[in-house]
This record gives structure tokens, sequence and C-alpha cells, in this order.
């Protein structure tokens, strides 16, 4: 069984057992449940540099990155440092994240935070908008068509964005649909974990105008991001280069600093 298998089969052991420990109902009642969210396609539409920075201990294929971070400094840190948005990991075994990480940082910054979890059930989407969640992540590889279209109609519903993630032309072929806000392409393969730019650069043709282009994984460099905006992408998901430092804000806002120069 390859890793996204395995974190597939585990996800729906551990979404079961919390739709038996708390209801619907109760994550309807939230106050952040009534919040307005803020647009993390119209943030990239609007901006020149288009970094999605992201708060991750540890992953699968780099073991552990930073496990002592607090992630109400790093929200701050990447606000400050002039961010589009903040993705969450919120899975807990495989990459230390929780729920807890995504409501500290809705309570200590203001942009939009991206929930960026293995969603295979509509009860992590209501979880994610109680937590103050402004976008979810579907990805196409663990969902079927009818999967994407049920789950991305209830985030609209709920005034949530929606970033599809694709890795190959396949994906992107069964998940194109008007009730998604983004089509991200993931460069890393989530089988053998190699991370390679050249499927954000040949699957950009194919995703049409109406959607923001994002690209997710192996974005380290400025040279980067410049060879992918040629390619009309207006989002860059940056996570391990960022988080690997002492301090994530500080790093983000070089990065920034030297994009814009």
């Amino acid at each position: 069984m390859d890793i996204l298998s395995k974190i597939v089969a585990d996800k729906h052991k551990e979404v079961d057992l919390k739709k038996a420990l708390i209801p619907s109902s109760q994550l309807e009642q939230s106050v952040l449940f009534r919040r307005k969210g803020n647009s993390l396609a119209a943030a990239l539409r609007n901006s020149h540099t288009g970094i999605i920075a992201e708060h991750k201990r540890r992953s699968p294929s780099k073991g552990t990155i930073n496990q002592h971070t607090n992630i109400a400094q790093v929200a701050k840190g990447y606000q400050n440092a002039g961010v589009c948005g903040m993705s969450v990991l919120t899975d807990i075994k495989y990459f230390g994240g929780s729920l807890e990480d995504l409501l500290l940082a809705r309570a200590s910054v203001k942009m939009p935070l991206l929930r960026k979890e293995f969603i295979i059930d509509e009860y992590q989407i209501l979880e994610a908008k109680a937590h103050g969640a402004d976008v979810i992540l579907l990805i196409a590889a663990v969902l079927s068509r009818e999967e994407i279209k049920a789950f991305s109609l209830l985030a609209k519903r709920l005034d949530l964005d929606v970033l599809l993630e694709v890795h190959n032309e396949e994906e992107l072929h069964k998940s194109i649909m008007p009730s998604l806000d983004m089509l991200g392409v993931n460069n890393r393969n989530l089988k053998t974990f190699e991370v390679s730019l050249e499927p954000s650069k040949f699957l950009s043709e194919l995703i049409p105008h109406d959607f923001v282009k994002v690209s997710e994984s192996g974005i380290s460099s400025i040279e980067a991001i410049k060879d992918l905006k040629q390619y009309g992408y207006q989002g860059f998901l940056i996570g391990e280069n960022f988080m690997k430092t002492d301090n994530p804000g500080e790093s983000a806002k070089m990065f920034i600093e030297n994009l814009d120069s």
C-alpha cells in the first residue's frame, strides 16, 4: 500500500470516530460558522507575488521539519511578510498538525486560511468552517468526480473557497467544474514523493482561464516562481522552504522582498 492510500485509510477511521464524538449540529453552532469568508482566490488575483505560506511540522517524505513552532507567531509573521494566505496542515498522524492549529491561526490573523487536509467526507468541510478556514483543499487523487462536485458545492454554500489539487491530465479532466475557485498542480508525486516543476508546466495550458492557477510543492527559489508565472500561475504554495528555518515569517518576508526586487 502506498503512503497516500495509507493516509486515506487512516483518515476514514479518524473521521468516523470524530463523527461519533461531535455531531455536525454542534459544529454548525460554532461562532466561526457565521463568519464571512475571506477569499484566497481574490487575494491571489490581486497580488503580484502570489505566495501562500504553509505551516507544516513534519511530513512522511521529510520527517521532522520544525516541531517547535508557535503557530500564532508563525501566522503573524507570515501576515506581516505580506503573503496572500496561509495553509495550515491539520492532519495529526502524518503531519503533526491539528484543528487547534487552524483555530489559533484564525485567532491571530485576518488573512485567508486554507485547511490543508485529506478531505474524504462532508463532515470535514463543516469542521473547516467551524474552525475558521476560508478555503478547503480537495485532492483529485482520492476523490471521485461525484465527491468533488458534492464537496465543492457544500463549500460554496458555506462561503468557502475551493482549491482542487491535481497531479496529472486524467485527474484534471475529471475535476473541472464551476464550483471550484482554484486549480492547484502538485509537483510532488504523492506515491513516490519525488518533486519536479514539469507537471505544473505541462498542465498549465489545459487549465481553463476561469480558475486561478496554483503551483504546489517543490518551490524554493525566486527563479522557479518567475518561471511558473510565464505559464499563467498566480499562486505558489511554499511550505518547507520557510518552515525549516528558525523564523518562518522572517524567511517569507525576505523571500517576498527578493521576489519584488
